[in-house]
């Protein structure tokens, strides 16, 4: 126990060291304290910003030189030949008043006509006729077609184009001939309204039905009357603005998966879907 309590010669000779570097480092003048430390390392505390408030009342406002009519000539090679003007007819009116009603020329009674032939009235002479490269171009796809025209293009209820069809055979789109109906677009013979208006790619891939067998029928319902008539039971209208008013998410590109499931629309998978789930619960 005794020498327990002692000191050893290692301990003795491990004190002198210290005391000897403590000593070297005192007179280096590098022996600081942890405070003093600290303060060297810590950063410096920000000063706060002072908030200025702006007076937007009395400074002018910075507007773009598109708003204020300033844009560069330059900058309108940019754009699409749509937005600046340069249209596919061959005949552009000197005033772009296509789809203007004359005063008086429309009677109240007018004949309700179907929502693939809408009226369609303009001023005498003004009416232009489609280019060569613009017809050979409108019946390059039969599908939704590839010319979109604001004034004398029909709505489709579901992708929403104002497209000219790609019938070949069609004197509305061709010709423009707004007396006679749109070959490529789809009428209902119960609504005769826009939610009957379909082109021939949503008619085949939402609804599963060929635009020839649908143009023979005189007869044909829409999805849209389909299902408000309960005709066919769990049939609905998959368009997105059906879908959003019975609070159901839009399908998006769901063809894809109904053909891998086997179903030949996207409105049959939707049906056999609704179908089990009533019966699930």
């Amino acid at each position: 126990m005794g020498r327990l309590g002692m000191k050893t010669d290692y301990e003795e000779l491990r004190n002198a060291r210290i005391l000897e570097n403590q000593a070297r480092l005192a007179g280096l003048g590098l022996q600081k304290t942890i405070a003093e430390l600290r303060t060297i390392t810590s950063k410096p505390q920000s000063e706060k910003k002072k908030y200025n408030k702006v007076d937007y009342f009395s400074t002018p406002l910075r507007r773009s030189d598109r708003l204020k009519g300033n844009t560069p000539p330059e900058l309108d090679l940019r754009r699409s030949g749509r937005l600046n003007e340069k249209s596919c007819y061959s005949a552009p009116p000197a005033k772009r008043k296509l789809g203007l009603y004359e005063e008086g020329d429309v009677d109240d009674d007018t004949e309700r006509r179907p929502a693939n032939a809408p009226l369609l009235r303009v001023k005498d002479g003004l009416i232009p006729h489609l280019t060569p490269e613009a017809l050979s171009r409108r019946c390059s796809s039969k599908d939704r077609g590839t010319i979109y025209d604001p004034i004398f293009g029909i709505c489709c209820h579901f992708c929403r184009q104002k497209k000219l069809c790609g019938e070949e055979d069609c004197k509305r789109c061709g010709d423009l001939d707004t007396d006679q109906p749109c070959l490529g677009k789809t009428d209902c013979s119960i609504c005769h309204s826009t939610n009957g208006v379909l082109c021939r790619g949503c008619l085949k891939v939402r609804y599963g039905e060929e635009l020839e067998e649908v143009r023979a029928n005189k007869g044909w319902v829409c999805p849209h009357c389909t299902e408000e008539k309960g005709i066919n039971p769990y049939w609905i209208c998959n368009s997105s603005l059906c879908l959003k008013k019975r609070k159901m998410a839009p399908t998006g590109i769901a063809i894809f998966r109904a053909r891998e499931m086997g179903y030949k629309s996207v409105a049959h998978l939707l049906m056999d879907q609704l179908q089990q789930a009533v019966k699930g619960k």
